[in-house]
């Protein structure tokens, strides 16, 4: 059985130690018939496989060093013996967080993940469902999410939960040479 419990910042450690790592084996491909004209369309097309881990280029024990996290939520999910099997962070009304467009009734999912030992396992779920209900409770009406076009099964898992495309950012990464070639896709949920 699995349990939703919110930490404090003081046990980020705890949240981190939980791998993000995963493979990727498919993109979506952003391509715009007549130049944009005839629309946009996400085609996933195979690459070479390769793995991805964001913890390369932020961890969670460096968000405090950049934000004032104190009004944000964490949440583990853990296993009847306590062990974390999954972790998701809520940023809202934070100064400095871009993604939160200075508004006070708009939440982002942060960070999302399970381990990959239990993966597929409805873990994700829940944890969306508990980021949401905490989002609710003050007082958002609406949840955005930032992924990646190299992050297919997020894009599919966003989706799923009701998740709304509403964002492409075919150049939010151009200065970042690392991720450069990355299209940022952003999800939006109604509450």
């Amino acid at each position: 059985m699995t349990t939703i419990i919110q930490i404090s910042s003081s046990d980020l450690a705890r949240y981190a130690a939980i791998p993000i790592a995963f493979e990727v084996r498919t993109i979506f491909d952003v391509r715009l018939p007549d130049s944009g004209l005839g629309g946009i369309q996400l085609v996933e097309i195979p690459v070479t496989p390769h793995v991805k881990d964001y913890d390369e280029l932020e961890t969670p024990l460096s968000w405090q060093d950049e934000f004032d996290i104190s009004r944000w939520g964490f949440f583990l999910a853990v296993d009847n013996s306590g062990q974390a099997l999954g972790g998701a962070a809520v940023a809202w009304n934070t100064a400095g967080v871009n993604m939160l467009e200075g508004r006070s009734d708009l939440s982002v999912l942060w960070d999302i993940r399970i381990h990959p030992e239990a993966r597929k396992q409805g873990i994700g779920k829940k944890l969306f469902a508990h980021a949401v209900d905490w989002s609710r409770q003050r007082g958002c009406a609406r949840m955005k999410i930032e992924t990646q076009n190299i992050n297919v099964p997020a894009c599919r898992f966003y989706a799923a939960q009701g998740c709304q495309l509403g964002d492409i950012r075919r150049f939010a990464y151009l200065d970042e040479p690392s991720v450069a070639d990355e299209v940022q896709l952003n999800w939006y949920l109604e509450f």
